[in-house]
């Protein structure tokens, strides 16, 4: 890897200041509006992992007075969104391309996620589909849902470098 890219830098410079967490995920909502929808908060990335929380709060609550389905997703999909950028070579790019969920038991409190890549993401000449692995669990520890996010990996058209 020819250096780390804008959001693994960020989050470097962030994590270990008092409100750091916090702003590294408000910045990524910012660039992601959506995902402010479930307030998350980012709690370590690195090559390879990415973990991360929700707090159980009206917005994300469904009719049963538990985690919305559609939130616990959209944290899954944060998590493998990070972890894949921040796993990648500069050289290659990541779209989502589709995701599998399977909902274990009713999840309620704090949630977190973790994800993490199933094999090692490379340089490639042609595009390639990988999987990133994500578990969510309760305070428990008890798992409450999983989650396989398949992402699409492409080389970088020449002559564009990765902002940042």
């Amino acid at each position: 890897m020819a250096g780390e890219g804008m959001a693994l830098r960020l989050w470097r410079r962030l994590e270990r200041l008092p409100l750091g967490q916090w702003l590294f995920s408000r910045v990524v909502c910012f660039k992601a509006p959506y995902f402010g929808t479930i307030a998350p908060r980012v709690t370590r990335l690195e090559p390879g992992r990415c973990e991360a929380y929700l707090r159980q709060r009206w917005r994300v609550q469904n009719h049963i007075g538990t985690v919305h389905a559609i939130a616990l997703c959209n944290l899954a999909e944060l998590c493998a969104g990070l972890v894949t950028d921040v796993s990648i070579p500069r050289d290659m790019r990541w779209i989502p391309q589709d995701m599998t969920v399977r909902y274990l038991k009713k999840a309620s409190g704090r949630i977190s996620a973790c994800a993490q890549p199933a094999a090692e993401l490379r340089s490639a000449a042609e595009p390639y589909p990988a999987t990133i692995e994500v578990t969510l669990t309760d305070d428990a520890g008890q798992r409450v849902a999983s989650a396989e996010i398949h992402m699409w990996l492409s080389p970088r058209p020449a002559g564009r470098s990765q902002r940042g």
